[in-house]
């Protein structure tokens, strides 16, 4: 009996290609595939999952692709597919440019990649099939999850707006939303499998309900209270932990939903809300339907509602005509918002958006000064809140991954509840030590910029229906080791470069 052919997924850009990704592996192991050992070229399938955002994107997958292309002529049978927002883009040049690829496909329609894949296998010739609009909801296919305690949830696809530096709403269409019944029916279900920490999942997560949208219909009615009660229903939920969500847009952000948040013990108290600049002026040629006043009177209603509540943002510096007194305006807004953390930008052209073609775009080196200043900022004034949090006792949920250091210096990382990522030191006895998933109380003793060390012990050693569901993957003889598609929302430390 032969053996099952391997897969190896590339994942790049945002939280709903990694949750694509995770579909992709389910659908591919669904059909029989097994997954690749990590960091092999020796998979017999091997699929890109794109980004279109992210600054040269498409250099980056052709020179993978170009990569690849000896080790498919040393391996008979072996298959490349491309799929993700840039095939999407770009689909007749992915072919032209790269003529070995046998299979490529768009963000519609990622439930066709195994058909795909055994009809380039007949027929030896590239498989290319781009739907224009939703054939499934991501979390409606086959799922390979990397982390047994924690999930992503979708809770919409595609976005409405409009911003001038992003392509994503052309190439991931208008928004559809998932019905209440559906994402509360995935969630129980995932909780019954010891997940005890979900994220929602959307472009624009706080649009949710504005516009539901039958698949194959017409019908459109809308409820602007919608995530605000789905966030409510959650919180009903037994043996769900953790409730985190991504990512909100501040024109659509209302007092209801910092209401669900306070008033719901297990929806985090951590938010992150992007600004992208302080400045009112570039904010309108960015088509951001916001201004900076309502965005700093959003942080102030969430501070109030939750003293404790960390805020993550991300700021594009550079944007074409941003002078330094835009700029300056940014650097303001940014000080009083006092941020756990930002993810910051420099601007850089994306073609087919507005933005790619207006006038006065700032020269290199004046952003990556800009930049540099900024980052300065953000960093000293995530060291401010996080020092103010020593000798504080937090709650956290250990995880997988999260301290590269930890074997070095015998701690356990993991996550507090407003999202910050802390390295506690762990006793070394495994009856005492925790598990990933596994949540305890500790004192924090140390604070750098992007983490917190908690080195006084732990207190009130939970054992989780999480915990347990790590512990049975890892005794799981098949699984194999090491990661593939990772969890991760915005998180407060280090930004991914």
């Amino acid at each position: 009996m032969s053996s099952a052919r391997t897969y190896q997924i590339r994942t790049h850009g945002c939280q709903m290609n990694v949750h694509d990704s995770e579909r992709l592996a389910g659908l591919l192991e669904d059909a029989g595939y097994a997954r690749a050992d990590e960091g092999s070229d020796g998979a017999d399938v091997v699929v890109f999952n794109t980004c279109a955002v992210r600054e040269n994107a498409d250099n980056k997958l052709y020179g993978s692709l170009g990569h690849l292309l000896p080790v498919k002529q040393a391996r008979p049978g072996m298959q490349i597919a491309v799929g993700g927002c840039l095939a999407q883009k770009d689909t007749a040049t992915i072919v032209d440019r790269a003529p070995w690829v046998d299979v490529v496909f768009g963000t519609h329609n990622i439930g066709s990649l195994p058909v795909l894949l055994e009809r380039a296998r007949i027929e030896q010739e590239a498989q290319v099939e781009i739907a224009e609009a939703l054939q499934h909801f991501p979390s409606t296919l086959p799922t390979r999850r990397d982390s047994p305690y924690s999930a992503w949830v979708s809770i919409s696809v595609g976005c409405n707006n409009t911003c001038t530096f992003c392509i994503v709403p052309a190439l991931r269409g208008r928004e559809v939303d998932r019905r209440p019944g559906e994402i509360l029916r995935e969630i129980e279900t995932l909780v019954g499998q010891g997940v005890q920490e979900i994220t929602l999942l959307g472009q624009n997560v706080n649009a949710y309900g504005t516009g539901f949208t039958e698949l194959e219909g017409t019908e459109r009615f809308g409820d602007r209270q919608a995530f605000a009660k789905l966030l409510r229903a959650c919180g009903r939920i037994d043996g769900l932990e953790r409730v985190r969500f991504t990512s909100p847009h501040p024109k659509d952000f209302t007092d209801d939903v910092i209401e669900a948040m306070a008033e719901t013990p297990n929806v985090m108290p951590q938010l992150h809300m992007p600004l992208q600049s302080g400045s009112d002026r570039i904010l309108k040629q960015m088509r951001r339907s916001y201004r900076a006043e309502r965005y700093l009177g959003i942080i102030d209603r969430v501070r109030q509602a939750m003293p404790e509540a960390a805020i993550t943002t991300d700021i594009i510096v550079g944007f074409p005509g941003e002078t330094e007194a835009d700029f300056a305006e940014t650097m303001a807004v940014t000080e009083q918002s006092r941020f756990a953390s930002a993810f910051t930008f420099q601007y850089s052209t994306r073609p087919g958006t507005p933005a790619a073609t207006m006038p006065d775009q700032v020269p290199k080196p004046v952003v990556q000064e800009r930049y540099e200043r900024l980052l300065e900022l953000v960093n000293t004034m995530a060291w401010q809140e996080n020092r103010a949090l020593k000798g504080r006792e937090v709650e956290v949920m250990f995880a997988d991954g999260e301290g590269r250091k930890d074997a070095a210096t015998h701690r356990m990382s993991g996550r507090a509840r407003d999202n910050r990522l802390v390295h506690v030191a762990v006793p070394t006895d495994p009856a005492q030590r925790p598990r990933p998933g596994d949540i305890a109380r500790t004192v924090i003793t140390h604070a750098a910029p992007h983490h917190l060390n908690a080195d006084a012990g732990i207190t009130g050693l939970r054992r989780t229906a999480g915990g347990d569901a790590w512990t049975a993957r890892r005794e799981r003889p098949a699984d194999p080791a090491g990661a593939g598609v990772v969890l991760g929302m915005p998180g407060i430390g280090v930004p991914t470069a």
